[in-house]
């Protein structure tokens, strides 16, 4: 029996596939979960109309985050710390003190979108990235400065 899946299925699919399985599994798994659904001519034509927007709706929020990385790259953020008289950081630059000084700057983002290869524990210039798309990154500049 071949169904449309309408959520994604480990070992089997994502929303959307047409998939073949007994005839069994669908019928005592799958449509009673509402997992997915027959894959008869006129629920394929629906489910391309509905690609057809999540597609066209994907590419402009990829559209989207571009031009958020564009700006994104002009901006940089300074965080003055406590150093010892080594000029060393006693701690290291949290990702929270970096969302913030974002927030002040005028973006907002999670915590999970920043990339940050290792911890920041001197002072200096930092190029920190930013997940704003799967398939768009940005990047902004850290500035650590002592007080």
């Amino acid at each position: 029996m071949e169904i449309i899946l309408s959520q994604n299925v480990d070992k089997l699919g994502r929303v959307g596939d047409v998939v073949k399985v007994k005839d069994g599994f669908a019928r005592n798994y799958l449509l009673p979960k509402n997992m997915g659904i027959a894959a008869t001519a006129g629920n394929l034509k629906r489910v391309a109309l509905l690609k057809a927007k999540e597609a066209a709706a994907y590419e402009e929020r990829k559209k989207e985050a571009r031009a958020v990385a564009e700006k994104l790259a002009k901006v940089s953020i300074t965080i003055a710390v406590e150093v010892n008289d080594l000029d060393k950081l006693y701690g290291s630059v949290t990702e929270t003190e970096i969302l913030n000084g974002l927030e002040q700057e005028g973006y907002t983002f999670e915590r999970h979108q920043l990339v940050i290869e290792k911890p920041i524990d001197e002072l200096g210039i930092f190029e920190i990235g930013i997940n704003l798309h799967p398939e768009v990154k940005g990047k902004f500049r850290l500035w650590v400065t002592k007080k």
